[in-house]
Formats: C-alpha cells, sequence, structure tokens
C-alpha cells in the first residue's frame, strides 16, 4: 500500500484539489502563581499600602521630634468697668470696650503674629533660622530655603495662633527641633506683641491728646484775636467802655428831657399871671429852647451819621460777643484736653499674659499615629474611587 506524502497547513496537495488543515502543537502548561506573588503585585499594594508603609517608615526612623511651647494671652484696658469687663474678656485695642471691637481688635493681633513683619522681626531678634536648621532636625521637617516669604510660609507651618471668640483668649503655639528653642520663639513673639500693643495705645492717646491740644491752641488764638480786635476799637473811638457811654448819654437825655418838662411847666404857670414882655418868662424860654438844642444834638449824636454812637455801639457789640464766644470755646477746648488726659491715663491698653511659655519635656510632633492613619485612609478612599471608575469603564466597554 502506498502512502500519500506529508502536508503542512496551507499548502496545495498534490492532487491540487482538496486543502487540509493541521492543528498547531498544544503549549506548555504555566506554572501557578503563588498567592504571595499575586499580593505583592496587586494595585491595592503598590498604590496603597507601599506609600503607607514609607509614610510610616520616615514617621518612625527618620521624623525627628518636634517640642511644642503654648502661651495664652488677652489684651486689657485699664480702668474699664466691671461691667465692661463681664461683658467681654478682651479690651479694645483703641481704647473702645465692646464685644464686636474688641474681637477685631483681638484678630488684628493674631494677624501681626503670623504676619511677614513679624517674621522679620523675629529674625532680627533671634536667629530663627538656625533654630529651624539644627543639625538633629531631618530633611523633610528642616527649614530650606530662607528667602523671606518662604520663611514666613515655613514660619506659618511651625507657629499657630488661634483666637477664642467667647473669651477672647490667645493662644500662641510654636514648634521646634529644641524645648529651649521653642520657648525662646514664644517669648519673642509674646514680646513682640506686646510692643505692638504698646505702639499702638500710645499713638491712640498722642492722637488724642494732640487733637485736644490743637483745639485749645485755636481757641487761645481766637480769643487773643478778639481782645487784639477790641483793643483797637477802643483806641479808634477812644472809649474804653461804648456800652458806658451809651448808658450815660441815655441817662444824659432823661435827665435834660426832664428839665425840658419842668421848664415848660414852669413857662405855663408864669404865664398865667405874668405879662408876655416879663424878662422871667424870657428867660424860661431860652432855657427851654438851649434844652431842646442839647437834646436835639445828643439824639443826632446818637442815631445821625457813620460814626454815631449806635455804630460804635454796634460794633463793640460785635466784638464783646466774639469775644465772648472765644473765651467759652477755649473754656470747653481747656475742658476737652483735661478729660482726654484723664481718659489717656484711664483707659492703658496692655497684653496680660494668661499662660506663660513652657518648657516643653516630651514632644507632641510629628503625629506618628494620626499621620500614617490620615494617609492609609486618604489612599484608601482614592483608589476605592479610581477602581469604581474603572470596573465601570470596562463594564460600557463590554
Amino acid at each position: 500500500m502506498k502512502l500519500s506524502p506529508h502536508t503542512t497547513a496551507f499548502e496545495p496537495s498534490p492532487l491540487g484539489t482538496v486543502e487540509t488543515w493541521t492543528e498547531a502543537a498544544p503549549s506548555p502548561p504555566t506554572r501557578p502563581r503563588s498567592k504571595l506573588w499575586r499580593w505583592i503585585v496587586h494595585p491595592f499594594t503598590l498604590w496603597v499600602l507601599v506609600p503607607t508603609a514609607l509614610v510610616a517608615a520616615y514617621f518612625y526612623l527618620l521624623a525627628t521630634p518636634q517640642y511644642v511651647s503654648e502661651t495664652r494671652i488677652v489684651v486689657r484696658v485699664r480702668g474699664e468697668t466691671q461691667h465692661a469687663l463681664g461683658s467681654s474678656a478682651v479690651a479694645s485695642l483703641f481704647g473702645a470696650v465692646g464685644a464686636g471691637s474688641s474681637a477685631g481688635d483681638a484678630s488684628t493681633l493674631r494677624e501681626y503674629l503670623i504676619s511677614h513683619d513679624a517674621v522679620m522681626a523675629l529674625q532680627d531678634r533671634l536667629d530663627v533660622i538656625s533654630m529651624w536648621q539644627r543639625p538633629e532636625a531631618d530633611y523633610v521637617a528642616r527649614l530650606h530655603d530662607t528667602e523671606p516669604e518662604r520663611l514666613t510660609k515655613y514660619f506659618n507651618s511651625m507657629v499657630s495662633a488661634s483666637l477664642d471668640g467667647s473669651t477672647g483668649v490667645l493662644t500662641l503655639r510654636v514648634r521646634s527641633f529644641r524645648p529651649e528653642d521653642s520657648k525662646a520663639i514664644a517669648e519673642a513673639l509674646l514680646t513682640q506683641a506686646e510692643d505692638l500693643v504698646n505702639r499702638l495705645s500710645e499713638r491712640q492717646r498722642s492722637d488724642q491728646l494732640r487733637m485736644a491740644r490743637e483745639e485749645v491752641a485755636i481757641a487761645e488764638r481766637r480769643v487773643a484775636d478778639s481782645r487784639e480786635a477790641l483793643a483797637r476799637f477802643r483806641e479808634q473811638q477812644r472809649d474804653l467802655d461804648s456800652q458806658g457811654t451809651a448808658n450815660a448819654s441815655q441817662q444824659q437825655i432823661s435827665a435834660m428831657e426832664g428839665a425840658l418838662t419842668a421848664a415848660r411847666a414852669e413857662l405855663r404857670e408864669r404865664s398865667a399871671f405874668m405879662r408876655p414882655d416879663n424878662p422871667a418868662l424870657q428867660s424860661t424860654r431860652n432855657r427851654i429852647e438851649a434844652l431842646e438844642r442839647q437834646i436835639e444834638a445828643e439824639r443826632l449824636r446818637r442815631t445821625g451819621g457813620d460814626g454815631t454812637l449806635v455804630h460804635q455801639l454796634a460794633a463793640y457789640d460785635r466784638l464783646m460777643l466774639e469775644r465772648e464766644f472765644a473765651d467759652r470755646q477755649l473754656a470747653s477746648a481747656t475742658t476737652s484736653l483735661e478729660t482726654a488726659r484723664m481718659d489717656a491715663q484711664r483707659q492703658q491698653v496692655f497684653v496680660a499674659r494668661v499662660v506663660e511659655p513652657n518648657l516643653a519635656v516630651y514632644p507632641l510632633y510629628p503625629r506618628k499615629l494620626i499621620g500614617v492613619g490620615s494617609v492609609f485612609l486618604g489612599l484608601t478612599v482614592a483608589f476605592g474611587i479610581a477602581w469604581l471608575l474603572v470596573a465601570s469603564m470596562r463594564d460600557h466597554a463590554v
């Protein structure tokens, strides 16, 4: 029996009529991976457990202990009433006592303690750069950049100032790599806070006294000007008391009118029994005419022309009224100055230390367990969200 020759896939048969197929040889069986390897290469291990282990290694093996010094202060005003103290624990930084203004002033002090100016003043007072670059400090936590902006940013990560709105207590917490450094920084910041409050208080008191003194100076100049104008008027009129002169003139006119009335009565009486050409009657008539002319002259001097006694008296009254107002203004300004001086002495703003900066014994930072737990929880949540998104996309693709 003759056998047909061997053929391969896609080759024509010798007869050229039928194509035959051959099955591929089966691949050798793969060795199953171990459970440990599958656990190691699992995405959860790579994206959650490994980063968490790295963070834990840093916290428990490399992180340098950080010591905290805490202090608490309030702002007070000397002379505030007991009612004001009961309604607000923080005195106003600018002299006013009230809950709203006190909270705002305490917030202003808090903002200063974490500001760029406070950092620069602290660097001038203490070498905080070297304190935060101690040799024992680890690479992650230590200060690297000393530019003012980056130094301020690092300062805000190591120093915190929180205000309790209900009690008005300002809490300052300072962290560093040595207990004595934390206490020194806290002491320096308290000194700066006291200097700021004293400076603002002194400025407020100085401004208040300066304004009161300026009002007194204005009133004194007004009094001097009014008295000088009155002296010039008296010199021009050659009369020390125009009001007295006017009163005297009125009394004189009244006296002459009385004499004129008496002379007329006498003339009527004598005319009843004397002849018209009697010398006594003529003498009486002459006296009457003289009195009438004198009265008319006095009245003309009082009311006629620009230089009359009426205009003189009006100008004199204006000058006296101006001097009276000036005297009252000076008295009021003097009283205001005394009141401002008493208020400035009574309402002196100062910083009261509720809790002094402490020297730490045990490091409170870094918070290892909280840090590791936060990283693990955050990565787990992120991994779960990503896994759900990927699974949803696969379902839609199918």
